[in-house]
């Protein structure tokens, strides 16, 4: 891969960051002075001129909403798949400023090129789940009427505002790729504002993505130091997301023009998560090992400054010895100092202020725990400078009453801080982590699936995720600390009670969701899917014979009739092995609540392919699936079926065949009825189908 000619190193850029507003880089003057977290020294300053938030509204709403709905669901999940291409390509220029940060290599990796592969990911799900257009029909529609001709359904049309997105200083590109990616895809521009202590690599990222010439004009807007009057010129279409303190989301929260105006509020706060150790893993057990190395990881990775770290170890009150040094000596082996050397393991806190707050809650957390190994001024720094940065060792507690309010259970520590909490059995340490009164997620290390059973649903009420750990998963486990673009990421109660990620739920959270009431054409219509009982067309072109282009929603083929026979039956037993005694059994099958023997399943769906296939070559290229599958009237011998085949849903997602032939993906309705017009089988096909034109 080629560098990047824009940002290539720290020296290289401007030190005075700069907003992206309407289209246009602002700042010139500096403002607040940024400290280098490894050494002191200034890096950036951020710039000391005032946004004006009505502008940078304004051009959201228009210029950036226009340029996002002249897309559609599939172009921008397109978009989002090269974006990430070229952050990946120009990756080396982010993680040189990203150490500035305090950011070791491998930190660096779960921001840099985690952040792209949330693109990715919301790319393929996109362009695998999204239909083409900007408006999703959310589930079938279904009869309001006994005649057929009054149906209600749900839609999901994109949110006519902006997305201000309010991010914390620990994840710098990562924290804002996770809610861009979503927003983007759902048709929403939006406005961020990174914590501005680690601004400065934000910055480097919107500069690269905007200089790509990928981004559809206004989609995405830059804040720089302090958003102003920001929220208070917001309207009910616009949204708003947090990350960071559960103190400081909820006072965002209550500012009267957000509840005035019903603006929905997603906060994903710090939580006090904890990782419990099961009373069936024994100290000479892999899960032991298991356990220690993810308690140590989530103590030392981007220094303990994730919001999904282990705060509070819960381990058997028989453990705590074997646990507490086992945890010291593998805490002792870590190298800390300027994360440029290639010997440093754990760099520094993002700030000083972050390094003076830490230590503050450490001093709360010593009034209820003894210290077990760290809280060491004189520990070992590595590199020049290093003295002189926002270092703190990484720290290990023993709570003196797990039982008692207060301590871990309220306090966190966003640094390198866990501590141990004994529990007596596994309904105590049940007891024990709902103490943290909401968390994003929760470690549970066992051997026993029945531990994983009682525990599991337990957990699952207080925490956003819950991530089961044995030799098994391990070699493929991505951790505890790690959210992933197809899982939610949030958790009730102090975490903040919102929801990020999750796939197409992530999406859906800028989408606005509609009821819909009419008739099956006008609801056809409206959501650019057959509805059943809707018009449908038919002409004496057989639909399969259409190339993409050509067909048109409700499009319909009616077919001649066959008869089922015992020796459709018998000769469909045979070639597939299902001798199922409703089928053969005739004594069986009258004691049945069929009265009679009947017809295989499949069978009916192999004889309605043979009665609406079009058998020649056309630009039907491929049947790759079944969708909702459902055998309703069972098909006795002597009952006459026929089949109806509509198209139901077009989908361009712009793909090639492997010859090189565009194609796009044409989801068919079939209904398989008998001679009493009684729907027999019902469910969708899926095809690729070949277009004329690229």
């Amino acid at each position: 891969m080629s560098q990047s000619p824009v940002v290539q190193s720290p020296v290289a850029r401007s030190p005075v960051l700069q907003s992206f507003i309407a289209g246009e880089w602002l700042g010139n003057q500096a403002g607040q002075a940024l400290a280098s977290p490894v050494n002191g020294e200034t890096i950036y300053h951020t710039h000391a001129e005032t946004i004006d938030f009505a502008r940078s509204l304004e051009f959201a709403r228009t210029k950036g909403r226009a340029s996002l709905m002249a897309m559609d669901f599939q172009s921008r999940a397109s978009c989002l798949r090269d974006l990430g291409k070229h952050l990946l390509e120009y990756k080396e220029s982010l993680y040189a400023i990203s150490l500035l940060t305090g950011a070791t290599r491998n930190d660096s990796w779960v921001d840099i090129e985690g952040g792209a592969g949330t693109l990715f990911a919301y790319a393929s799900v996109g362009r695998r789940e999204l239909p083409s257009g900007n408006l999703i029909h959310e589930d079938d529609a279904f009869p309001l009427g006994r005649d057929g001709q009054f149906f209600g359904s749900h839609i999901l049309v994109p949110r006519q505002g902006v997305a201000v997105h309010i991010n914390a200083f620990n994840f710098p590109i990562w924290g804002m790729l996770e809610k861009f990616a979503a927003n983007f895809l759902a048709g929403m521009p939006c406005i961020v504002k990174p914590a501005t202590s680690t601004s400065y690599l934000t910055e480097a990222c919107v500069r690269l993505m905007h200089e790509s010439g990928l981004l559809p004009e206004g989609s995405l807007q830059l804040i720089i130091g302090r958003t102003g009057d920001l929220l208070d010129r917001l309207d009910g279409q616009d949204v708003v997301t947090f990350t960071g303190s559960a103190s400081t989301a909820a006072k965002l929260k209550v500012t009267p023009n957000i509840i005035n105006n019903s603006i929905p509020f997603n906060a994903e706060a710090d939580s006090l998560n904890c990782a419990i150790l099961a009373p069936d893993v024994s100290v000479d057990s892999p899960e032991f090992e298991l356990f220690i190395k993810e308690v140590a990881r989530e103590m030392t990775v981007k220094a303990g400054q994730k919001c999904t770290a282990i705060r509070r170890v819960l381990i058997p009150e028989n453990q705590v010895q074997a646990v507490s040094e086992r945890l010291t000596a593998r805490l002792a082996k870590m190298s800390i100092g300027d994360p440029h050397l290639d010997t440093v393991r754990m760099g520094a806190l993002a700030s000083f202020e972050q390094k003076a707050d830490v230590l503050a809650q450490l001093e709360q957390l010593l009034k209820s725990s003894q210290l077990v190994c760290g809280h060491d001024e004189g520990f070992e720094l590595l590199g020049k400078g290093s003295e002189k940065g926002a270092f703190i060792q990484p720290t290990l507690l023993l709570s003196n009453d797990p039982d008692a309010d207060g301590g871990a259970h309220d306090i966190e520590a966003f640094g390198p801080i866990s501590t141990l909490m004994p529990y007596k059995n596994i309904d105590h340490a049940i007891a024990l982590a709902a103490r943290g009164k909401g968390s994003l997620v929760t470690t549970l290390v066992t051997q026993d699936p029945e531990i994983a059973r009682k525990v599991v649903p337990a957990l699952a009420a207080w925490h956003g995720r819950v991530h089961i750990l044995n030799e098994a998963s391990s070699k493929e486990s991505t951790g505890h600390g790690s959210p992933l673009p197809m899982l939610k990421h949030g958790g009730p109660g102090r975490a903040g009670g919102g929801e990020e990620l999750g796939g197409i739920r992530g999406v859906k959270h800028y989408m606005q969701r509609a009821a819909i009431q009419g008739s099956p054409t006008m609801l056809s219509a409206v959501t650019g899917e057959y509805v059943r009982g809707g018009e449908t067309y038919e002409s004496d072109v057989h639909p399969f014979r259409r190339y993409f282009e050509d067909l048109r929603i409700g499009e319909s083929l009616l077919t001649h009739r066959r008869t089922v026979t015992e020796t459709d039956i018998v000769n469909f037993g045979c070639l597939s092995g299902d001798h199922f005694y409703m089928h053969f059994d005739d004594i069986a099958a009258r004691d049945s609540q069929f009265e009679q023997r009947i017809a295989h399943g499949y069978f009916v769906l192999s004889a309605a392919a043979g009665l609406f296939v079009s058998p020649g070559e056309g630009p039907v290229l491929a049947n790759y699936g079944l969708d909702t599958l459902r055998f309703i009237t069972p098909v006795p011998i002597g009952d006459t079926i026929r089949a109806r085949l509509t198209c139901k849903r077009k989908i361009d997602q712009g793909k090639l065949s492997p010859k090189g032939e565009p194609q796009g993906v044409v989801v068919w309705d079939v209904q398989v009825t008998n001679q009493h017009e009684e729907l027999v089988a019902s469910y969708d096909i899926l095809t690729l189908v070949k277009k004329q034109f690229d």
